[in-house]
C-alpha cells in the first residue's frame, strides 16, 4: 500500500517511466535473440575450431600420401638414376601435393641409416618449439635403408579461447606437420 501511494506522489514522468519498466520487463518477444546473442561466440569460435581440427587432418593425411608416393622416386631407384639433388626431389614432391599446400613451405629430408633401429623419425622441433633445419638429401644406392621426412608449416588461425595452443606445435603458432617414410631401397639398376 505505502508502494502505490509513493508512486502516486511521485511526478508524471516517473509514473510513465515505471509503467513503462513494468511493461518491458513482463514482456517476452526478444528473448530467443537474447539467449542466442549469449552463445553466439562460444558457438561460433567451437564451430571454427572444429572446421579447422578436420583441416588439419585432412591435411595432415594428404601430406602422409604425398610423401609415401614421393617416396617411391628413391625407393625404386629413379631419384639416383636422374641425379636428383634436394630441389629436384623438392618439385617432384610438390608436383604431388595438392593445391593448399605451398611449395615454399615444404621441407624435406632425406637421410640414409645403416640399419632401421639408428634411423631418425623423430620431430625437428626443440624444446622451445624453434625449428632445427639441418635437412640433407641422401637418397643412398641399392639395399640401402632410407628415411624420408617431408614437413610443412601449417598456419593455425582460429585463436579464439586459446583454441591454437591445442593445433601448434611451433614457437610461431604454426602447425609443423610431417610425413616419415622408412624403407629400404629396392636392388635397383
Amino acid at each position: 500500500m505505502a508502494g502505490s501511494i509513493l508512486f502516486q506522489t511521485a511526478p508524471r514522468g516517473w509514473r510513465r517511466a515505471a509503467t513503462l519498466v513494468r511493461r518491458f520487463a513482463g514482456r517476452s518477444d526478444g528473448a530467443t535473440a537474447v539467449d542466442f546473442a549469449l552463445v553466439a561466440a562460444p558457438f561460433m569460435a567451437l564451430l571454427f575450431a572444429i572446421m579447422e581440427t578436420g583441416l588439419v587432418f585432412f591435411a595432415g593425411q594428404t601430406l602422409e600420401t604425398t610423401a609415401a608416393q614421393a617416396s617411391r622416386l628413391v625407393q625404386t631407384g629413379q631419384a639416383q638414376n636422374q641425379s636428383f639433388d634436394q630441389a629436384a626431389f623438392q618439385n617432384a614432391v610438390c608436383q604431388r601435393a595438392w593445391s593448399f599446400f605451398s611449395c615454399n613451405n615444404l621441407l624435406i629430408d632425406v637421410r640414409t641409416y645403416s640399419d632401421f633401429s639408428s634411423a631418425n623419425t623423430s620431430s625437428p622441433i626443440d624444446q622451445n618449439g624453434n625449428l632445427q633445419n639441418n635437412f640433407v638429401f641422401q637418397p643412398g644406392s641399392a639395399g640401402d635403408i632410407v628415411v624420408v621426412r617431408v614437413m610443412y608449416q601449417w598456419p593455425v588461425y582460429v585463436s579464439l579461447f586459446g583454441f591454437n595452443k591445442s593445433l601448434s606445435n611451433m614457437a610461431n603458432g604454426n602447425d609443423l606437420m610431417m610425413a616419415t617414410v622408412a624403407f629400404r631401397n629396392e636392388p635397383y639398376q
